[in-house]
């Protein structure tokens, strides 16, 4: 669903280009629609290839994978000019920070583009990444890192059993 969802956003546009960069910070960082749309230019930093995340009433710094990079770049060059430093803006006027119901919408209309039903939203996106970290051999200490959660109970809940997985054991 993640590559139907890549799929169908257009790098010949730059609200493609601006969508496949948001699936990509969502699906690879775990991050929650309000974290994405309140992520401001100067929360990454190139240098050290590390994105500062701000949600939920605390902040914690990321890694920024190569992929992520260059999709946030792709999109970064198109940008239009906007109200305010935020890195995902609308493209329509006003232009400036998305809402979160407004990410989580950009995801539920590249879903409904890809057909995959019924449509997800940005929050299965971030249930997508803690299942990577564990189907990669991560613990589920990592995954609660990946996701900000102050508590391992809380990254528990998104750590559905992979039943494929434990057929083929």
């Amino acid at each position: 669903q993640v590559a139907a969802l890549l799929g169908v956003c257009d790098p010949a546009t730059a609200i493609g280009t601006r969508d496949r960069a948001l699936v990509l910070m969502l699906v690879r960082l775990g991050l929650r629609a309000g974290e994405a749309a309140r992520l401001m230019l100067d929360d990454i930093d190139w240098g050290s290839g590390q994105v500062k995340v701000t949600g939920k009433g605390r902040e914690h710094v990321l890694p920024l994978p190569v992929d992520v990079g260059q999709a946030l770049e792709a999109w970064l060059r198109l940008r239009p000019d906007a109200l305010d430093r935020a890195v995902f803006v609308r493209l329509r006027a006003p232009r400036q920070m998305m809402t979160t119901s407004g990410t989580s919408g950009v995801i539920a209309r590249l879903s409904g583009l890809a057909g995959i039903e019924p449509p997800v939203h940005a929050h299965r996106l971030r249930h997508t990444a803690a299942m990577d970290v564990l189907a990669g051999g991560g613990t589920l200490s990592e995954a609660k890192e990946l996701l900000g959660h102050a508590y391992t109970v809380t990254t528990m809940t998104y750590a559905k059993v992979d039943l494929a997985s434990l057929r083929e054991l």
